[in-house]
């Protein structure tokens, strides 16, 4: 068995890659492995079930994004935790972050939400949080995984509760409307009454929650792409489609346009004229604001290897120290914690403030931007425009998950690498970096020349495609 966590939990093809038997074995394990009494944790290699004793019942909080597969791997999972024990909290279809958030406040064990992100609409994918709120740390995440292919090998010992022992499933009529209250409750005194708001909700897990939480604030939202049947997700609209948002703006003349993607977990913006803001300018624009305001801690951003260097000499110009942590929001947020910084985030979208959130949360990330734009009395382009970002290109090669780890010994692949670097001179990087969540490595060459280096970004793609096809 391959490995089974990338950078954001476990995702593939539904029903082919994130089957119900998997589904139902990540219930079974996850749900025992986040709720061992580590006072009384037993061997369980010599152990049949018999610990039940030494184990308090967790209680564990399950969402979905709106894609149709979410209803088939959201049973499976659901009976694999009961299968422990484990009492399931089903709070329907809700964003990412809102489970982060609702574990905490509801003072639950753990959280899953089934989500494929920003993915197509026939992949789905597990994620775990702890009882903080936290994603999983990898050591966790690897213990799951052995615990997997212990079951495969040898059979499954896990506990098997019987008649009262078995878990129960619960529902959270409230969950998006706590969630809601959550992220009113971080923008007191905002009012955008007036203000035009177009927002496409990528007809995933925002389209209900997003037009009540703007509206309440007395915004006149434009909302498209917020009618989700299961089969649209992600289709064409929401962050890594802005194209009909874009256009959106420009006809409605809206103030702003905000994009989430499937699960709402990132958000990228557009400008009253048209212009694309994307997450390294939503982290400046916020990161500056809090640090004229005394609340960005040691006057740091964490940001990733992948943002932009007009970023970097943003940050630098204004007394912002900028650190790159690897591609992911969750080592992002590591580091974060390590050095208790307040703000970090991805070129991506994902954004972290926390003081308010322990991940990525579109809703919340747009409303902080919303409250600097008030706050100042500017414009979003005035504000955008003071981050000068140098071109750069990224072109995703197709590759088989089982010959990413190639990419570290491939002469060919690190001779063409090699080649494109020597031309640029010092003037540019390279990132080759295979993706955590889909079956591509991802080429992102910045340069001062757009032409030249979508050529080479393009080039060094086929190169790879080549040297590692089926």
């Amino acid at each position: 068995m391959g490995k089974l966590f990338g950078t954001d939990g476990v995702r593939g093809v539904a029903n082919t890659e994130i089957t119900p038997e998997l589904a139902f074995k990540l219930g079974r394990v996850g749900g025992y492995v986040l709720t061992v009494d580590t006072n009384n944790k037993v061997d369980d290699a010599k152990n049949t079930g018999n610990d039940a004793h030494h184990r308090i019942a967790p209680r564990v909080l399950i969402a979905t994004d709106s894609r149709r597969s979410g209803d088939m791997l959201e049973a499976a999972i659901t009976a694999g935790l009961c299968s422990v024990g484990a009492s399931v909290f089903r709070a329907g279809v809700i964003p990412t972050p809102a489970v982060a958030y609702l574990v905490r406040k509801y003072g639950l064990d753990a959280g899953v939400m089934i989500s494929a992100s920003h993915n197509k609409m026939a992949d789905n994918g597990i994620k775990f949080f702890n009882k903080e709120g936290f994603k999983l740390h990898d050591s966790l995440e690897d213990e799951i995984e052995a615990l997997i292919e212990k079951m495969a090998a040898l059979g499954d010992d896990l506990p098997r509760p019987t008649a009262e022992g078995v878990g129960m499933v619960n529902y959270c009529d409230r969950a998006e409307v706590d969630y809601a209250s959550f992220l009113l409750s971080t923008v007191k005194g905002l009012d955008l009454t007036g203000k035009k708001i177009a927002i496409d909700c990528a007809n995933g897990a925002t389209s209900s929650l997003a037009p009540l939480v703007f509206k309440n604030l007395g915004a006149d939202v434009q909302i498209i792409h917020n009618s989700p049947t299961g089969n649209n997700i992600n289709e064409n609209c929401g962050s890594t489609h802005m194209e009909s948002l874009i256009a959106h703006v420009k006809e409605t003349g809206s103030s702003i346009g905000i994009a989430f993607d499937g699960d709402g977990d990132r958000v990228f913006a557009v400008c009253e004229n048209g212009g694309m803001i994307d997450g390294d300018a939503i982290l400046a624009i916020c990161g500056l604001d809090m640090n004229e305001r005394g609340k960005l801690a040691q006057n740091t951003i964490v940001s990733t290897v992948m943002s932009n260097q007009g970023f970097e000499i943003f940050c630098n110009n204004n007394g912002i120290k900028m650190l790159r942590a690897d591609v992911g929001d969750r080592y992002v947020l590591e580091k974060m914690l390590a050095e208790k910084y307040s703000l970090g985030g991805e070129q991506s979208g994902h954004v972290i403030f926390l003081e308010h959130s322990t991940t990525g949360d579109g809703i919340l990330t747009a409303l902080q931007l919303l409250a600097v734009m008030a706050r100042k009395n500017k414009p979003l382009s005035e504000l955008a425009g003071a981050v000068e970002t140098l071109p750069q290109v990224l072109v995703n090669a197709t590759v088989p998950n089982n010959r990413k780890p190639e990419l570290n010994y491939h002469q060919e692949i690190k001779n063409a690498q090699a080649e494109i670097e020597a031309a640029m001179a010092g003037e540019g990087r390279i990132l080759v970096r295979p993706s955590g969540t889909e079956p591509v490595v991802r080429v992102m060459i910045e340069g001062r020349d757009q032409a030249q280096i979508t050529a080479w970004a393009k080039s060094l793609a086929n190169v790879i495609e080549k040297c590692l096809e089926n």
